[in-house]
């Protein structure tokens, strides 16, 4: 009997990873949710769609092997999706040397030690690791230095990284999403002058950046090392 693939998760209990993780599972992978805080959703997602979830910062070495662990024990290790983040909402002016070095920690090491944890046990066998950056490390969006530039760097590293190995490595770029990290702000108005301005016929739903991450986690797919920016265009035009 062949072992379902199974897909690590990395904050797939969220607003966004939640919808991530029920098509992930309705294309047949077994996921394996990764949460940081609220693990009674977590727990209720791993319920309904009958997977585990395990708790814990993935810039901890012990966090990354239980993720890695739990995949391995419920099919065979396939695929990884990292969408893991914090807005860091600190302008360059005020922020302190803690404000950068959290940024870098959650936006950026965290998940590149996650990937390359997880591309050491995946070996030499078909896989595919999908790392979750933003628009604003493709566009230049003032007052986003913060956050910005981990994400870039995010960007930048996994091109390197999908050139070094085997395993394909993308990036999925979203935008103004009316879920995850920017709902908040899109609830509040701050950007609905992208809408009345018609730079933007709407706002990203997750199941764009689901569709997204599902097309990068195609089996055999004959790409890596790529960017797909989904935010309607509006890195083009700011």
């Amino acid at each position: 009997m062949l072992k379902m693939k199974t897909v690590i998760l990395a904050g797939g209990s969220g607003g966004l990873g939640a919808s991530v993780a029920r098509s992930v599972a309705r294309q047949g992978y077994k996921p394996v949710l990764g949460f940081l805080k609220n693990a009674a959703r977590a727990n209720d997602l791993a319920r309904e769609l009958s997977c585990p979830a395990i708790g814990g910062d993935i810039s901890e070495a012990s966090v990354r092997q239980n993720l890695l662990s739990a995949a391995a024990a419920n099919g065979e290790l396939y695929g990884l999706v990292v969408m893991t983040g914090d807005p860091a909402r600190v302008p360059i002016e005020t922020a302190t040397l803690d404000d950068l070095l959290n940024s870098m920690r959650i936006n950026f090491a965290g998940p590149v030690l996650l990937a390359r944890d997880f591309a050491a046990a995946a070996g030499e066998r078909d896989a595919s690791i999908v790392l979750l950056s933003t628009m604003q490390a493709i566009g230049v969006f003032a007052g986003s230095t913060t956050y910005a530039a981990p994400k870039a760097a995010l960007v930048h590293a996994a091109k390197i990284l999908a050139r070094q190995w085997r395993i394909r490595v993308n990036i999925v770029a979203p935008g103004v999403n009316d879920a995850g990290m920017a709902e908040q702000s899109v609830r509040s108005g701050k950007y609905q002058r992208f809408l009345d301005q018609q730079t933007i016929p709407r706002f990203g739903k997750p199941d764009d950046i689901a569709r997204a991450i599902l097309f990068f986690l195609e089996p055999d797919n004959y790409v890596t090392g790529q960017v797909l920016t989904v935010d309607g265009g509006l890195s083009l035009k700011m």
